[in-house]
């Protein structure tokens, strides 16, 4: 992996620091509606204003996925939407012109599936700068963590408000960013957060010199900018997704596609801390 790549995500935070703002970190469903949209998608959250963006790896049986994401999955699924498919879109998206850190989100059975040689070959050949696993607990992430960390990826691991004395040890073998997950239960659009939430992302931070993210449940432009105050990053996926989907009508009629497009980059602008 060239350093490029492999510094792309900590360059941008670094850059955001010196900016004195969080990033804006979507999330998108590659292959919802369609791989061509997604590409375009890319683009659209790039114009936006993203300063990384997540890539959801379709999967048929999620962990962590509500039912927003779940419908996407299903439309990618159709498309046979699969792990290298999304590498592959990364790496389109880049030699596009993209600037994006590009962080792969799946769960394990697809990369037990690739085999750990052949997958992190093909993080390294598609430019995917950071990992997310949510199955794959710290307990069982030591191999993990040692193939990301001889290939450059960043694994960044999910940090839950139930976590409590397991924090010091999912964060000590972090790269990249630490995600904390704002509210109990699967992704999806909320109104409140985790009634502790503001002491957790500090205990989590007394653990950690890495940047800190939070998502899950984010939707609104008061909400990012509410967490922004107190973290490097905002994730936002349900609320994003639910546009794609909300606009598929207009994406798949080429008279309308551009104002689809557009009504999604103008939703992310909104958001934008």
């Amino acid at each position: 992996m060239t350093t490029e790549t492999t510094n792309r995500m900590d360059l941008t935070f670094q850059k955001l620091k010196t900016e004195g703002r969080a990033a804006l970190i979507p999330f998108l469903t590659v292959g919802d509606p369609d791989l061509e949209t997604t590409l375009d998608i890319i683009a659209e959250l790039e114009a936006a204003g993203a300063d990384m963006l997540e890539l959801g790896v379709p999967y048929s049986d999620p962990l962590a996925d509500g039912p927003v994401i779940q419908r996407a999955s299903s439309r990618a699924l159709r498309s046979n939407v699969h792990l290298r498919t999304c590498m592959e879109t990364a790496l389109k998206a880049r030699q596009a012109g993209s600037e994006l850190p590009f962080i792969l989100f799946t769960y394990y059975n697809p990369v037990m599936q690739m085999g750990l040689d052949t997958f992190f070959a093909a993080l390294d050949a598609h430019e995917i700068s950071g990992l997310i696993i949510p199955d794959l607990p710290v307990e069982e992430s030591e191999e993990m963590r040692e193939r990301s960390r001889a290939a450059g990826v960043n694994l960044i691991p999910l940090v839950a408000p139930t976590s409590s004395e397991r924090i010091a040890r999912i964060v000590s073998g972090a790269s990249g960013f630490v995600y904390c997950v704002s509210s109990l239960g699967v992704t999806g659009e909320r109104s409140a957060f985790h009634s502790g939430i503001d002491e957790f992302i500090a205990s989590v931070r007394r653990s950690t010199d890495l940047p800190i993210a939070v998502g899950f449940g984010i939707s609104t432009g008061e909400q990012v900018s509410r967490f922004a105050k107190i973290c490097d990053g905002v994730v936002v996926g349900s609320a994003i997704v639910r546009k794609v989907e909300e606009v598929i009508p207009l994406l798949a009629e080429p008279q309308t596609r551009s104002a689809g497009l557009l009504q999604i980059r103008e939703f992310v602008a909104q958001l934008r801390p």
